[in-house]
């Protein structure tokens, strides 16, 4: 059976993004892109590893607040935040409340829009993976859903040195869990951290707006 993954940029004090999340500001007030994902952009030849390892996954997971910044019914001409090429080149299974047709994106992403829960969207994606690892993508809130559900392989969070103070943050709500330390690397703008969780009692199911 396939891996299930999710990598996580985050400040030091738990934020995956701040509050407030638009158009304008995908990831919330006072938070610009190379806050949290500086590292990725301009050290990317040292962190090459830690950057291939996410796209080694063969079919994603996401919420829909990673999807886009809408909420209620969909505004059917978007299309993502990535533009006609998204970069996950592999199906994509997007958690809604609000049913709509598969999206299929050039380079080989398709987004499929699942509204009966995380198992469903699971099913789905190792489905589309075969043997191949499936990535819970984000946000925040869907990552904890997995986690709460005991049903991430192995986490692997990428710590920006700077701090939020408020915004969406990884692990609130969810019940106590260990993390079992896999491996721990320090480079200029980011801590890598790796871990395999363990939930004592797992609750069932979940959606994510």
């Amino acid at each position: 059976m396939s891996k299930v993954t999710s990598d996580m940029a985050m400040s030091v004090d738990g934020f995956t993004a701040g509050h407030n999340q638009s158009l304008d500001k995908p990831f919330g007030d006072g938070v610009g892109e190379l806050t949290l994902h500086g590292w990725m952009f301009e050290q990317a030849d040292v962190n090459a590893a830690e950057i291939e390892a996410i796209t080694v996954a063969r079919a994603y997971v996401m919420g829909r607040n990673m999807f886009g910044p809408g909420r209620g019914d969909w505004d059917l001409d978007w299309k993502g935040w990535w533009g006609d090429d998204p970069p996950y080149h592999a199906p994509v299974f997007v958690l809604t409340h609000h049913p709509r047709e598969p999206l299929t994106m050039q380079g080989g992403t398709t987004f499929t829009f699942v509204t009966e829960g995380i198992s469903a969207a699971l099913e789905q994606a190792r489905a589309a993976a075969e043997d191949k690892d499936v990535a819970v993508a984000g946000g925040a809130q869907t990552v904890n859903q997995f986690l709460a559900a005991g049903l991430v392989d192995e986490l692997r969070l990428h710590v920006a040195p700077v701090t939020f103070g408020q915004g969406e943050r990884l692990f609130d709500g969810m019940p106590a869990s260990k993390l079992e330390q896999v491996s721990c690397r320090q480079a200029s703008l980011v801590t890598h951290l790796v871990y395999r969780p363990r939930v004592s009692a797992p609750p069932e199911g979940g959606t994510a707006r």
